[in-house]
């Protein structure tokens, strides 16, 4: 988080500490001064995201070929400087951060509510002022930057410490990222990524130095400035009073400056007259309204002390617990060589969210650009939990003697408060002989093996059956296609034209190159083909994730979305196959993919139907019709939001209702939001109360029994 506001004061107060350095004579002095190690900057890839994301489309899933492409160039301009980069992602949400966490989702809803909104308008993209990031943006930067053979490190603790030390510890020229906080360690000099220019390799440093002559203070002091500033351990509701006290008797005071500002200069002015010392902090903890724990001033300034640091805020004994403490967490996995083996994999962004489940059984996820009002899709972390539950199951009920411990969910969907997390039991995977253990599936090796592994993974999605007809196809495409079957399962309102759009995109991508996709052009964007992408992406996450857990039956590059998707590519095939257009437009004339696409096709409705699954055909023309506009122009859909939430007693009665009308040799529904479906699919249907109407055949309009 930083210091709110530190970044702008600088900016504004402190215009000396905004140096524009040049990197390259930077590293031509560094090679000069320490021949015998390479100039290396640290960069804080979470801040950089944003920066990096320069594709011009943005809300239709991702533009991965042309941001992979932007990636290479980034790395290729420091390597033409001979500078490395080691680039660091956030591996975990600490328990001080959890809050701010929790507002930053619900600030993002509120942002791709109004983005959704905007685009049902206008059927268009709106500008770079509306921008949110692609789903699952920072996740895929990180193995985009380990495919083009960059150092790139998934923390394990609060990421813009481990930047900091690293940066110490390695002599690094530099620090590159956007966070205050990188003013108040103590650590190698801080670049700003917002203004570096990457042509001439020119940015701003920060001095810490300058700022401290302008606040009146030392370095030492700054770890206690941020603290009664309000930090991610110090609240800022807590220090209010404080503040006014610090404005009523501050000689700086300035009326041309905001409140934030003199709060501040009238902070830094306090600390200045007190004694460096321990005692000194002992009494701040006192008159400040800290609650029950008089710690959190002490816990603040230690946060910012990196490995080796003293500070004489802090008696020397209670420094660096942070290392300290990482070293004495109790895991849910006790398999030291399997824990082992899931950190290392963790720390070198080889796997995807095992470490966070085998250490301490919990697991967040951030936005998606998701529809609210779209009643007829699910949100992707409902949609993807029954292979989650499998995943946590082939990670932790074979090493706790049968007894396997629920999982606490962070994830953003639609009526989840986020005031706790969701405890999410696990469930077992239908293996034939019964799930492996994790020291067969990641350690052992043969052809026997490599079958346990495939067979373990398409059991997460159900799929365990089809394994022959998977693995004949090519890796990406066997990937894509199990994600694709399990949605169409999971999702009883895709339709045939979506599975079309889905097919097609993956067929036609292939001969793509990253330039070919820039050019494409959209004359409109469908904000359901928004959210089905938003969706598809989230879904590569969880191949992610059961791919790490069975012991990488697929090569994770096969897995990543420049792989198997491009966001306009699909809005195209989208929009193509809603209009009704034939499979020879789809497929942009191309006659080699015809056979392709049909075999797919008829795997996928193959699986599908073995599953009581039929796809109908359910063609959208130009309408653009959503979730919202059915609610506006049909009464039965006068709710205001979908509903997550699925109560034991909504499952009871459909259980309850799909039993009863088998016994009376009933065998199609007709389900408002859902259409004609199998009466033995009932129970699989996500919304949690809806209107039925029974149907003796799959074509017929009756209206017979009414069932709520």
């Amino acid at each position: 988080m930083g210091v709110r506001g530190l970044q702008g004061f600088v900016a504004r107060v402190c215009p000396d500490a905004c140096q524009t350095v040049d990197l390259r004579e930077m590293a031509e002095k560094h090679r000069i001064d320490h021949p015998d190690c390479p100039p290396v900057i640290v960069v804080d890839a979470m801040s950089c995201v944003r920066r990096w994301y320069t594709p011009e489309s943005w809300v239709c899933g991702g533009q991965w070929r042309e941001y992979l492409a932007i990636l290479e160039d980034f790395i290729n301009a420091f390597m033409a400087a001979g500078i490395k980069l080691v680039f660091y992602f956030d591996g975990v949400v600490e328990e001080k951060k959890r809050d701010e966490w929790i507002k930053r989702r619900m600030k993002n809803t509120e942002e791709i509510a109004r983005l959704f909104q905007f685009i049902k308008t206008h059927r268009k993209q709106p500008g770079r002022e509306m921008f949110v990031l692609p789903s699952a943006l920072p996740t895929f930067t990180r193995y985009a930057l380990k495919s083009l053979g960059q150092k790139t490190v998934c923390t394990l603790q609060e990421g813009d410490f481990e930047v900091a030390a690293y940066g110490l510890q390695h002599n690094c020229i530099g620090i590159l990222g956007q966070d205050s906080d990188y003013l108040i360690y103590d650590t190698c000099p801080y670049f700003s990524i917002e203004n570096l220019r990457l042509d001439r390799l020119v940015t701003v440093m920060y001095s810490r130095e300058v700022l401290c002559r302008v606040l009146g203070i030392s370095l030492t002091h700054l770890p206690l400035f941020a603290c009664l500033l309000g930090n991610d351990i110090v609240p800022e509701s807590m220090l209010e009073g404080f503040w006014n006290k610090c404005l009523t008797n501050s000689p700086h005071r300035n009326r041309s400056y905001n409140r934030r500002t003199n709060i501040l200069l009238s902070v830094a002015n306090y600390i200045s007259k007190i004694p460096c010392s321990y005692s000194s902090l002992k009494h701040l903890e006192e008159i400040l309204p800290l609650g029950s724990d008089k710690t959190l001033l002490c816990r603040g300034v230690n946060s910012y002390l990196l490995p080796g640091q003293q500070s004489p805020w802090v008696p020397p004994n209670e420094t660096n617990c942070q290392m300290l403490s990482l070293q004495q967490q109790s895991a849910l996995c006790q398999d030291k060589e399997i824990f082992q083996l899931a950190k290392e994999q963790h720390i070198q962004s080889e796997n995807y969210s095992i470490f966070n489940i085998l250490s301490h059984g919990e697991i967040e996820c951030s936005n998606s650009l998701e529809d609210d009002y779209d009643t007829e899709i699910p949100g992707q972390a409902l949609i993807y939990r029954p292979a989650r539950q499998h995943i946590y199951s082939i990670l932790l009920e074979s090493g706790n003697g049968g007894t396997c411990p629920s999982v606490k969910e962070w994830f953003v969907y639609f009526g989840n408060p986020l005031k706790q997390p969701d405890l999410i039991q696990p469930v077992q995977p239908s293996v034939t002989g019964g799930t492996p253990n994790l020291k067969i599936l990641w350690l052992a090796k043969g052809p026997d093996v490599e079958r346990q592994r495939y067979s373990t993974f398409l059991a997460c999605f159900h799929l365990q059956d089809e394994m022959e007809e998977l693995q004949a196809l090519e890796a990406p495409v066997a990937g894509f296609c199990c994600l694709l079957a399990y949605l169409m399962m999971q999702v009883s309102s895709l339709s045939l034209e979506d599975l079309n759009a889905f097919l097609a995109l993956i067929l036609c991508l292939k001969g793509k190159s990253a330039a070919q996709l820039t050019g494409l052009q959209l004359a409109q964007v469908d904000s359901r083909a928004v959210h089905l992408g938003a969706v598809l992406i989230r879904g590569l996450t969880t191949l992610l994730m059961a791919n790490s857990a069975c012991g990488f039956p697929f090569r994770m590059d096969d897995l990543m979305p420049w792989a198997v998707f491009d966001g306009k590519l699909f809005q195209e095939k989208y929009q193509k196959a809603h209009r009704g257009c034939s499979v020879e437009e789809l497929l942009e004339g191309n006659e080699s993919l015809y056979t392709p696409f049909q075999n797919l096709k008829s795997l996928i409705c193959k699986i599908c139907m073995a599953k009581n699954r039929t796809i109908q055909s359910r063609p959208r023309g130009n309408g653009f019709n959503t979730g919202r506009e059915q609610r506006d122009f049909n009464p039965r859909f006068q709710q205001p939001h979908r509903s997550h939430v699925v109560s034991p007693y909504h499952n009871q009665m459909r259980e309850f209702t799909q039993r009863h009308l088998q016994s009376q040799g009933k065998k199609w529904v007709h389900v408002f939001g859902f259409g004609i479906v199998p009466i033995t699919s009932l129970t699989a249907l996500y919304l949690p109360a809806v209107h039925i109407y029974v149907c003796s055949n799959p074509t017929a309009s009756s209206q017979q029994q009414n069932l709520h």
